[in-house]
């Protein structure tokens, strides 16, 4: 193809380099690429409140750099560890565990620290390259599951230090990064932005169910008392699923716990059962509500709405809620998704030796505050159109995801190419 050429890595334009990632750090300094201390050298004893900053690896694991709370040194046992030192600009990445190979740029206002044996930092010679483009191709990698040809074998995961150092990366002429860098950071602030009003709306939605679904506030033109109700008392149904049997090829869709892990059923992660004639009385109707009431402590009390779209079994790790003609289902729904309903779910468990659980007999004496059903309906009301708005951004977000990978692909392979830029 005019005015591209083959490589080892594969096809790249003409006025490109191969070379090594050890290339794009500082010449003629030592510990461009460096992992934190040995085990032994850095432990719970040397930790201090105060100090030289501890960067770990769970700080970058998301593609952001995200650090709540610090453990420290003093400057003591900084300088005999100096060789791990980490400053602003510089890339961080985990080293060892199931998300090696994450990654994220330490940001310019944070002071210089020092890694934690499972990170190892990459400082990029900005003279010559993008610390931004770098990091780009590096998180590609890991994003692409590319990220194997660096990893090692052992009781977890790891990046090789030997490997990362000689892995070969297309580099573009300086001003080509820069403008590829200025692109995709221009992506990553717009998903950034969604991200941010999406947690916002999220609060705010919270915020809503918790006035409107206690009565703290109510809508215009009800004025009637709540009454208060067990759970049993508003349902028609509350049942265990069926046995699980899985049947890859053969089977039929069938509910477990990963249905509802992110609180909405997820048909992408059902399991297959075999015997679909046995299943069809666990088959789930619209208005059914999926209740975990048996599991790890957090997902305790998480639910999920069956809207009747495709269909699907009740398996029996979950709890199939139905409700009765004195409560509005979608209603019943959002009060058990509450923060404060979760709240309460979580200490009615009981801890056993391997999960937590809620007893049936239980749950159905559990009281609720209810509304008459128009105030239900109303409620219901606002609150699905603050979900529809959540969905609409989470799909805006999501698009703008797929779109940057593609933007990646293309822009890291030089298949598109786009104008060069001399400004940072």
């Amino acid at each position: 193809m005019p005015g591209y050429k083959l490589t080892e890595i594969g096809v790249v334009p003409d006025d490109w380099d191969v070379s090594t990632i050890e290339s794009v750090t500082p010449r003629g300094i030592r510990n461009g690429i460096v992992d934190g201390p040995f085990g032994s050298n850095l432990k719970t004893i040397h930790y201090r409140k105060s100090g030289i900053p501890i960067v770990t690896s769970g700080y970058v694991t998301d593609g952001a750099f995200n650090a709540d709370t610090y453990m420290y040194v003093d400057d003591l046992k900084f300088q005999a560890e100096k060789r791990s030192a980490v400053k602003p600009g510089d890339i961080i990445m985990a080293k060892i565990g199931a998300r090696c190979g994450a990654s994220a740029i330490l940001p310019d206002k944070h002071p210089i620290g020092i890694l934690s044996g499972n990170a190892l930092k990459i400082s990029v010679d900005q003279l010559r390259h993008s610390t931004f483009y770098i990091w780009q191709v590096l998180w590609s990698l890991y994003i692409d599951d590319r990220i194997n040809d660096l990893r090692i074998v052992g009781a977890q995961p790891a990046i090789s230090m030997a490997n990362l150092k000689k892995y070969k990366i297309p580099l573009p002429p300086l001003s080509e990064q820069r403008a590829i860098a200025a692109t995709l950071f221009d992506m990553d602030k717009l998903i950034s932005g969604l991200d941010q009003l999406i947690l916002k709306k999220r609060d705010i939605k919270q915020t809503t169910m918790q006035q409107l679904l206690t009565s703290q506030q109510r809508l215009p033109g009800f004025s009637e008392k709540w009454e208060i109700k067990r759970l049993g008392e508003v349902l028609s149904r509350m049942a265990n699923g069926a046995l699980y049997i899985p049947d890859e090829k053969n089977g039929v869709p069938i509910t477990r716990i990963e249905t509802i892990a992110n609180g909405s059923i997820d048909l992408k992660r059902v399991g297959m059962a075999a015997y679909a004639s046995e299943l069809e009385k666990y088959r789930l109707e619209a208005g059914d509500i999926l209740f975990s009431h048996i599991n790890s402590v957090d997902h305790i009390g998480k639910v999920a709405y069956f809207d009747g779209g495709g269909t699907i079994y009740h398996g029996m790790n979950l709890l199939l809620l139905r409700a009765g003609i004195s409560i509005n289902p979608v209603f019943l729904f959002f009060l058990l998704s509450s923060e404060f309903m979760r709240r309460k779910m979580r200490l009615l468990a009981k801890q056993a030796v391997s999960q937590a659980s809620i007893n049936t007999a239980e749950l159905k004496g559990v009281e609720l505050l209810i509304p008459t059903l128009p105030e239900q309906t109303a409620i219901t009301t606002i609150l699905s159109d603050m979900n529809s708005e959540l969905t609409t951004l989470e799909i805006r977000r999501n698009k703008a995801r797929q779109i940057k990978q593609s933007m990646l692909h293309e822009l890291l392979t030089g298949r598109v190419r786009i104008p060069q830029i001399e400004n940072t």
